[in-house]
């Protein structure tokens, strides 16, 4: 792992992006987009090329998968990736624990696909051995699907486990690792998957435009007539791109050269060893100075990923709205929760930041508590009792 330095934010950000993506990107992935690319150029064409050979690399899938590139958001690689490879007579597992799978099974609704689901709330992981029992009960499902780290809650899934026992029952899964791919290790030749989702935005370090899939080659050649859209077809987009070198229609260039600078400082990073490494290290200081201020997490440490932490809101006085007023002002954006249950927030340990910057988050925290007329440490919201308190 090189030494990691993190710049400031350049005059027209407005401040760290502490929020699962988009992230603070690096001075010089933003100069990437700086020049132009023709789409159908050669030049271009070896730009995408190598982006898909790298995305594949970092999860050690070269020699059994195929990286199929996508316009748009993550959501739109979801929905493509469940299209494509879920048949209209397939039936899929969603395995639920926040709002990424709720938003599974809302794609489903649209893609008029059969899905059952295990929902465990806002902060359980899904247990391995009911996942094994659903399977048992129902050789009708085909398909599972499970995001790898739910940033609702900030929960890391037991992604390890659950592949095994989907790989005992004989049946396909699909692992939505929008937040997770680069910084949380992926080895496709010991961990069994068919389909493994992600974004440049997130810990990439690149900038939003597009989203990839890293799809079994022999799966996906079997996908052709699956997909319900003409453009969310990767059958369709990974043929061509194999055929032409080039995307169907017309990419996110700009985008695309931003990734690809990004790849490059991944690598003088560490890989995703060494990216790792940095967003631990930014979970941690943080959560040690969150807790220290009276602040509460939702999940027990067991389950805490190093994408992002949520914390219970303190009662009021506090009002999230001025808390994130005050932050911003002092250079933080964080984000707010998407509980169903209680009032939550939540803080991105992931992009362009580094202890110091974590560091400094704490004492913003603490002068905008003071700001807003809250006493330090912050006490616990009434409704919550001792045992639903995750930390010691």
């Amino acid at each position: 792992m090189s030494d990691h330095s993190i710049s400031a934010p350049s005059p027209r950000q407005t401040g760290y992006l502490l929020t699962p993506g988009p992230i603070t990107t690096t001075l010089s992935v933003k100069q990437a987009m700086l020049t132009d690319w023709g789409s159908w150029d050669n030049d271009f064409n070896l730009l995408t090329a190598s982006i898909r050979q790298q995305l594949l690399a970092l999860a050690h899938a070269e020699a059994e998968f195929s990286c199929v590139l996508l316009q748009g958001s993550g959501t739109y690689a979801v929905e493509a990736t469940l299209a494509t490879l879920v048949p209209r007579s397939g039936k899929l597992l969603i395995l639920m624990n926040g709002a990424y799978g709720q938003r599974m099974a809302k794609i489903c609704d649209y893609l008029g696909r059969d899905y059952v689901s295990l929902d465990m709330g806002d902060y359980l992981p899904p247990e391995p051995a009911e996942v094994a029992r659903l399977l048992a009960a129902d050789p009708a499902i085909s398909h599972v699907a499970v995001v790898h780290c739910e940033t609702s809650s900030g929960i890391l899934n037991p992604v390890e486990a659950i592949a095994k026992v989907v790989k005992t029952a004989g049946r396909s899964l699909i692992i939505d690792s929008m937040s997770g791919f680069g910084a949380l290790p992926v080895d496709a030749r010991s961990l069994p998957f068919d389909a493994l989702i992600s974004s440049a935005n997130k810990c990439l370090e690149g900038v939003p435009g597009f989203a990839f899939s890293l799809i079994r080659t022999g799966v996906l050649q079997q996908c052709a007539g699956n997909a319900h859209s003409l453009s969310l077809d990767l059958f369709d987009q990974w043929q061509y791109m194999e055929r032409t070198g080039q995307w169907r229609y017309t990419p996110p260039t700009h985008t695309v050269a931003a990734l690809a600078q990004a790849l490059q400082e991944h690598t003088a990073e560490g890989g995703v060893a060494g990216r790792l490494a940095r967003y631990r290290q930014n979970r941690d200081v943080m959560l040690a100075g969150m807790r220290q201020l009276g602040f509460r997490t939702l999940l027990e440490d067991d389950w805490l990923s190093p994408i992002i932490v949520t914390f219970f809101c303190p009662p009021p006085p506090f009002d999230f709205k001025a808390f994130y007023a005050a932050l911003k002002q002092r250079g933080f954006i964080i984000y707010p929760g998407k509980l169903t249950a209680v009032d939550s927030f939540r803080i991105g340990c992931i992009g362009q930041v580094a202890a110091a910057q974590m560091q400094q988050l704490v004492s913003a925290v603490a002068e905008a508590c003071q700001e807003l007329g809250l006493s330090l440490p912050v006490p616990l919201p009434a409704h919550l009792t001792s045992s639903t308190v995750a930390q010691a």
